[in-house]
């Protein structure tokens, strides 16, 4: 593939796949500037991986592969500490002009959702994750995670209750 179509190619990634990624990334790592700097590796992996890419009709689920293994590594890793979601909120630049209700609003369903999201198993969590975020089918999730899919599916199943628990009790 010729240069120009290689960065047009990831151009469009970023476009069409670059929220549903730091979506992804965020829900598993709590953090948002964990998630932007492994947002950034994600598509730094892809543009580095993109003569062994073969475009087969599935970038979501290839993007959200490489994501699952950075997020994966970081947490093998542990050199840094993730700041807890209060001291984010110190230092995070505010960037949402939305009205003070709405923000508090907001701001407390992701504050339970994520609260909830860590009382999962990491196998719900990430299943639940790719589901959700990465639009995958659960036959793709199960090969991402090379995982059977009755166990993905089981997965799903006893995550979705046990986060309706969680957030009921919250």
């Amino acid at each position: 593939m010729e240069p120009h179509a290689d960065a047009d190619r990831l151009t469009r990634w970023v476009r069409e796949h670059g929220g549903a990624v730091r979506g992804f990334l965020l829900a598993s790592l709590g953090d948002a500037h964990a998630a932007d700097d492994l947002l950034q590796e994600t598509f730094y992996r892809a543009w580095s991986a993109r003569a062994r890419y073969r475009d087969d009709g599935r970038e979501r689920a290839y993007l959200l592969r490489i994501a699952d293994r950075a997020a994966t590594d970081r947490f093998r890793k542990k050199r840094e500490k993730l700041l807890d979601d209060d001291a984010w909120r110190t230092v995070e630049p505010a960037t949402d002009f939305a009205e003070p209700p709405e923000q508090l609003e907001r701001d407390e369903q992701a504050r339970r959702l994520h609260a909830a999201l860590k009382q999962l198993t990491e196998p719900q969590r990430r299943t639940l994750l790719l589901r959700y975020f990465g639009n995958l089918d659960f036959a793709e999730i199960g090969v991402q995670l090379d995982l059977p899919l009755n166990t993905v599916l089981s997965h799903g199943r006893r995550g979705l209750l046990a986060l309706k628990k969680f957030l009921q009790e919250i």
